[in-house]
């Protein structure tokens, strides 16, 4: 299993030079960061209703417990510095076709012919789960988290800068979304024949305790409850990833039986 992911890799290093990589990595990545400014600067425009809708969590987790107020800077550049992070995350999910399908076209040398034809496949799930993880982290996870630690520090006046709200903000909408691209990673993985269904599966137990440790350091909370917030999603998308390892394990004895 290994060794056929070695030697895939080494026909595609034999056709194509290290420095050939190289440069079409640069290349890739220029052209997303390109991408991703067109659309920070067609989100610009739109960055102050975009900012209610992040700010909405916070007014509901203050309100619900009894509280007023909003945001605070302590520096004059933060909120321009806001509205220039809130447009770039928007930017970032607005320009994400582009960026997973400039993504494609990086892997898709080390791909036999056949399998090439994945790549509309590709980029509607890449996107597709990762504006899923981005809505999933501000509909459950981000409101259940400030829910938890304004209720937890209910008995002092908050006064929550914009700063410290915006990193807390991107840290779970942007980091989810990623995590979210996990059965996209395990196709490719299996498609290479470096992990298989089998393989996942025997593993479980140990992939749930690694699931919950990552859960354990990146969620903004000490409680078991977005923990689990975090875990949740993560051990069904690993569940849903040992049905795509074994969809491609099957594709290929297929092939191997007609063949």
């Amino acid at each position: 299993m290994a060794d056929a992911a070695v030697s895939l890799l080494a026909q595609d290093a034999h056709s194509m030079p290290l420095l050939a990589h190289l440069e079409e990595l640069r290349k890739r990545i220029v052209l997303s960061v390109v991408g991703v400014a067109v659309g920070f600067f067609a989100c610009w425009s739109y960055a102050d209703r975009i900012f209610g809708l992040v700010q909405r969590p916070l007014i509901q987790a203050l309100r619900h417990h009894g509280l007023a107020g909003g945001l605070v800077y302590l520096n004059p550049t933060e909120p321009f510095n806001l509205y220039l992070e809130v447009g770039l995350v928007a930017g970032l999910f607005a320009a994400s076709p582009f960026v997973f399908y400039q993504l494609w076209l990086f892997i898709a040398p080390a791909l036999y012919r056949h399998e090439k034809r994945y790549v509309l496949p590709f980029v509607i799930s890449t996107v597709g789960l990762f504006a899923a993880g981005g809505l999933f982290g501000y509909e459950m996870v981000y409101p259940a988290s400030l829910d938890f630690l304004i209720g937890y520090g209910e008995r002092f006046q908050p006064m929550i800068t914009i700063g410290e709200y915006t990193k807390l903000f991107v840290t779970i909408i942007v980091g989810l979304g990623l995590i979210f691209e996990m059965p996209v990673l395990v196709f490719f993985l299996a498609l290479m024949r470096v992990i298989t269904a089998r393989w996942m599966w025997r593993n479980f137990r140990y992939s749930i305790l690694a699931i919950f440790v990552v859960a354990a350091m990146i969620t903004p909370t000490t409680d078991i409850l977005n923990m689990c917030l975090f875990a949740a999603p993560m051990i069904g998308l690993y569940g849903l990833s040992i049905g795509v390892a074994w969809l491609v394990s099957s594709a290929r004895r297929r092939k191997i039986d007609v063949s």
